[in-house]
């Protein structure tokens, strides 16, 4: 006779129906939901609702211990779940409470659970694992002098935390981020945690944050640091929240109290700003890029430095990720070709708001970007429809033809429609798809309402034609010119 725990019990049993499960499934593969520049990316049959984050900090050369929680919907019968992750160990897993097997095919994270999940039935998953800051320099934790921040455009997010990696399943996010004391840390969205006690403190100290709105994985953002926080108020009292690292507070403060008078700018032409916060993170980190997580807009330090950038442009840049709250971020792509959406907007009101300071006017950048235009086609392809990488090599997504050769889409809509019907087409993008997901077909359709007349004709030769099409006003205006590169993303 052989005695056994309860406990022990158990643990055989649930290892039995695995090793059973596993017997009659056939080997697990790497899934994607179909997009055409990132085929393996995201997965088929549930729908995120949120992320619960939970990292321990140490250095940023150590990777974190990580916990992932995670609360879906299973839109179809489910025997195994595949997650985005990869550059991480896995610890355990669980699915609805009871262990489930883990295997790691390609960079999918494939689990399997005792029971298969039914159709309609939500889905609690937990991922115990690490998160590694040594990164290969494409995206994930970026290092910075004193900490770590998050650059997870476009397929990155996968390499920090276990998820549904595409921009089409949004959810909530809580993050739970314990640090060595003297350490700041800041998230997307608002701090949780009681008023009077503040973020729970001891050799370590633990802080919470949690988005009041949906969002999308790739604009998740954790940055910990020596850092100095800085609240203000903008437009209607909404609140804001910059981060700094702690040695350049007064320096920076100048660019910093910009960003009130920015938003107002927006809300002018687009309406209200769509989340609960806002700031920007500027980070003493090397990215060659600007980048537009949720709430807290991510800037390299080089560019306030003063060395090599005029005033004016770095304002346009910084209402350029601004921009994105609404158009990227709040009104999310559909497919990753639909980014056009996302960077021409950003791009057309960064190039606006520098016409407006009198430094470089719209319609010269555009003259500039059609001359440009045909060559910007042909070595990335239409804005709505961009090149996919050669067999075996990893995309280049972020081309001159979705910055300034998308924005050249949105001034010839206006030079077709005129200008109050485009305004009255930017407002209602933004507020019948606030929280939401949509694609480059949802904005033609509403173009077409507000302008009265069907524009999939005009429209669809500058979104998907090999050659740009004559310019509506500009008869004269010409492609003969080369070169061109976006200043962010």
């Amino acid at each position: 006779m052989q005695l056994t725990s309860p406990r022990l019990r158990a643990a055989l049993l649930a290892a039995a129906s695995l090793t059973l499960v596993a017997a009659v499934l056939p080997p697990p593969t790497a899934l994607g939901i179909g997009d055409r520049l990132f085929p393996e990316l995201g997965n088929p049959g549930y729908d995120v609702l949120s992320y619960d984050l939970s990292f321990t900090y140490k250095d940023n050369r150590t990777p974190l211990d990580a916990v992932t929680v995670i609360d879906a919907r299973a839109l179809q019968p489910l025997d195994r779940i595949n997650l985005d992750f990869t550059h991480g160990k896995v610890e355990s897993a669980e699915v609805n409470g009871e262990p489930a097997r883990f295997e790691s095919v390609g960079e999918d994270l494939v689990l399997t659970p005792v029971r298969p999940v039914p159709r309609h039935v939500p889905m609690h998953i937990t991922v115990r694992h690490t998160s590694d800051p040594r990164g290969r320099g494409d995206g994930g934790w970026v290092p910075t002098e004193d900490g770590l921040a998050m650059a997870n455009q476009a397929d990155a997010a996968h390499r920090v935390f276990p998820c549904n990696d595409h921009p089409a399943d949004k959810a909530h996010f809580t993050f739970r981020v314990t640090a060595p004391e003297g350490l700041t840390v800041v998230a997307n969205g608002l701090p949780d945690v009681p008023a009077l006690r503040g973020p729970r403190r001891g050799p370590s100290t633990t802080w919470t944050y949690r988005t009041r709105h949906p969002m999308a994985t790739e604009l998740a953002q954790v940055s910990i640091g020596r850092s100095a926080v800085v609240h203000g108020t903008g437009p209607h009292g909404l609140p804001l929240r910059d981060v700094v690292p702690a040695q350049d507070r007064e320096k920076l403060d100048p660019w910093l109290k910009k960003t009130a008078g920015h938003i107002a700018w927006m809300e002018e032409r687009v309406g209200r700003y769509p989340f609960e916060n806002y700031g920007v993170l500027i980070a003493r980190a090397t990215t060659g890029f600007e980048l537009e997580t949720q709430t807290l807009s991510l800037f390299e330090h080089g560019l306030f430095s003063g060395e090599g950038y005029p005033e004016w442009y770095v304002e346009a840049v910084m209402v350029h990720e601004l921009a994105h709250q609404w158009f990227g971020d709040s009104v999310t792509p559909r497919t990753w070709s639909d980014l056009w959406l996302n960077e021409g907007h950003a791009t057309w009101y960064e190039a606006l708001y520098a016409d407006g300071l009198g430094k470089y006017s719209l319609e010269r950048r555009m003259r500039e970007a059609y001359q440009r235009s045909d060559q910007w086609r042909a070595a990335g392809g239409p804005p709505a429809a961009p090149k996919a990488a050669a067999p075996g090599q990893k995309i280049g997504l972020f081309r001159p033809v979705v910055y300034d050769g998308a924005a050249l889409i949105l001034y010839a809509l206006r030079q077709e429609i005129g200008t109050e019907a485009f305004d009255r087409v930017e407002r209602r993008w933004v507020a019948d798809h606030r929280d939401g997901v949509a694609g480059t077909d949802d904005f033609v359709r509403l173009a077409s309402e507000e302008a009265g007349r069907d524009l999939q004709g005009f429209l669809e030769p500058w979104l998907y034609g090999q050659t740009t099409p004559a310019m509506p006003g500009h008869p004269e205006w010409s492609g003969t010119a080369a070169g061109g590169s976006p200043a962010g993303k």
